[in-house]
């Protein structure tokens, strides 16, 4: 089950869709579907930042690996601090471990990451190689001859011909 709609984002972003599709396609493997809690947002007109809710989880505990076109975020708390004896009665915070993928468009690379404040920051930069940006190409007119009749006569054809 999808927690949010990027419908607006494919409406305002003209050749993105298949990025935004492969960053919302992305699922964990072994992890429930939903947990964690995710957001991709763009923050600039290259820049993209997937923030993933891991409260609970230490920098130690959080593993980011890239690798070709795919971003995997893993999870897993240590065995001491799960077995350190106290009975809970109600236990709502999670502390499983998780595995969440992102198919990454091409050209997308990581920029970095931070934890604070219970979120998984990952910024995402897309840097297009100049070969593939668009370019501009130039116009020219040619107003001095002004518009231009050819005539031709059947004469004329049958010598070019010859």
């Amino acid at each position: 089950m999808r927690t949010f709609d990027l419908t607006p984002l494919y409406r305002n972003t003209v050749g993105f869709d298949r990025l935004f599709s492969l960053l919302d396609s992305g699922a964990g493997v072994d992890a429930a579907p939903g947990y964690p809690p995710y957001n991709i947002e763009r923050t600039g007109e290259t820049d993209y930042r997937i923030t993933v809710a891991v409260a609970g989880f230490t920098a130690d505990e959080l593993t980011i690996e890239a690798k070709e076109n795919s971003l995997t975020l893993r999870g897993e708390k240590s065995e001491a601090e799960s077995q350190d004896g106290a009975k809970f009665l109600y236990r709502g915070i999670a502390a499983r471990a998780f595995e969440r993928r992102f198919q990454l468009a091409d050209h997308v690379e990581v920029k970095g990451a931070r934890l604070e404040n219970g979120l998984l920051h990952v910024d995402l930069v897309r840097n297009i190689p100049e070969a593939k940006k668009p370019r501009t190409i130039a116009i020219s007119t040619d107003t001095a001859r002004g518009p231009q009749t050819v005539e031709a006569s059947v004469t004329d054809q049958r010598a070019a011909a010859a």
